[in-house]
Parts: structure tokens; C-alpha cells; sequence
């Protein structure tokens, strides 16, 4: 059994990922392998890009299935986070669907007198709101910065632990049972980062 196994759903940014869960001693495998993911303590789902293309990727791939299906701890990054919805309306795409709701496109707008632009993507730091307590958000400060690139968001709910604020509040860190969503990006968010990742390394059911 690997302790942790990284699923190589052709991300550009698995290798980062990677090299983060590496600094922190992690005994971390990408694997495309459906029993290996489906054996790992703990499984961690990267991605970057339009959620029709992470799905054709994932289907190509025979994960479907074995995603679908997990019952250890799961962290979904970016667009990893989004493919744990039910749907996403950038192509109006389904996903794997264990978390309730649909992803949907971050406003933009034009400047206006007192406010600047709301530009997408979302790209840049930007602060953590924390809406409720978790092992995953343990020694991070609420108000946190955090690196994101998106444009796409979740809705906030009942499953949301923190929020992000760019035209409108989103779902910055989502919580569904075993299911754990970032959507920032914990590789290049410096200690802050690094200490959500250490977190979810520590985490079991």
C-alpha cells in the first residue's frame, strides 16, 4: 500500500505537487493505476485546465470508477477541487460528483469609480475567510494568503471551511465527508501551502 498516491491525471502541475509532498518526507507515488489509487491511504487529485478536457483525461484513463468510489481521505486541487462537483457549466460538463453542487464562472466586470476591475481569471494571492473549523485548516490563520488561478468557482455551503472574495464570495476550501478541496494552489502558496498539505497528510478516517 503507498501512503499517499498522486493521480497522474495529466496536470501541469502534478510535478510540483509532487516535489511539495516530498519536502514534507511524504511516501508519495503518481500513479494512473485504478488498485493502486484505489489501495493509497490517502489520494490526492491535481489539476489544471477546462474541466471537460480533466474528464476526457480521467475517462481515458479508467479512473472514473475507482474516483468515484474512494472511501479514504481525497484532496482535489484547483481544478482537481472542482472535478469532486457534481458539474461544472464550463462546458457544461459532469463530474465525479461526490460533492453536492455545480462549479460555475467567476463574474468579470470593468472598473468603476472607487473599485477597480474584477478580472478573470482570478490569478494572484488573495485572502483566506475561515467559515468553520477543520483538522485540514489546523495552524492556519484566518486571513491567510493564499495563490490562486481560476476561473471558476464552487458555491459556498455547508461544506465550505474557508472563502474567497473576487467579485463574489466563493469556496476557497470545501470539506464533504472524506472529500477535501482546495482551490488554490497549496504547491505554490508558500508556508501557508505547505502546512494545508501537511495537514491532509496527517489526516485518516
Amino acid at each position: 500500500m503507498s501512503a499517499t498516491v498522486l493521480v497522474d491525471a495529466g496536470g501541469a502541475n502534478l510535478g510540483s505537487v509532487r516535489y511539495a509532498l516530498e519536502r514534507l518526507g511524504a511516501d508519495v507515488r503518481v500513479s494512473r493505476d485504478p488498485q493502486e489509487i484505489a489501495t493509497a491511504e490517502r489520494v490526492i487529485l491535481p489539476g489544471v485546465g477546462a474541466a471537460a478536457s480533466g474528464m476526457a483525461r480521467l475517462r481515458e484513463r479508467d479512473l472514473i470508477g475507482v474516483l468515484r468510489g474512494l472511501t479514504q481521505p481525497v484532496l482535489g486541487i484547483c481544478l482537481g477541487m472542482q472535478l469532486l462537483y457534481e458539474g461544472s457549466e464550463e462546458g457544461d460538463v459532469e463530474c465525479l460528483g461526490p460533492i453536492p453542487g455545480t462549479v460555475r464562472k467567476l463574474a468579470a466586470s470593468p472598473a468603476t469609480v472607487g473599485s477597480p476591475a474584477i478580472r478573470v481569471p482570478h490569478m494572484g494571492w488573495n485572502t483566506l475567510q475561515f467559515s468553520q473549523a477543520d483538522p485540514l485548516l489546523e495552524g492556519i490563520a484566518d486571513g491567510a494568503h493564499v495563490y490562486f488561478v481560476h476561473s471558476y468557482a464552487a458555491p459556498v455551503d455547508e461544506r465550505t471551511l474557508a472563502t474567497c472574495e473576487h467579485g463574489s464570495t466563493f469556496s476557497a476550501v470545501v470539506r464533504s465527508g472524506n472529500r477535501y478541496g482546495a482551490q488554490f494552489h497549496p504547491e505554490r502558496s508558500s508556508t501557508v501551502g505547505m502546512r494545508l498539505l501537511a495537514n491532509f497528510l496527517t489526516i485518516t478516517t
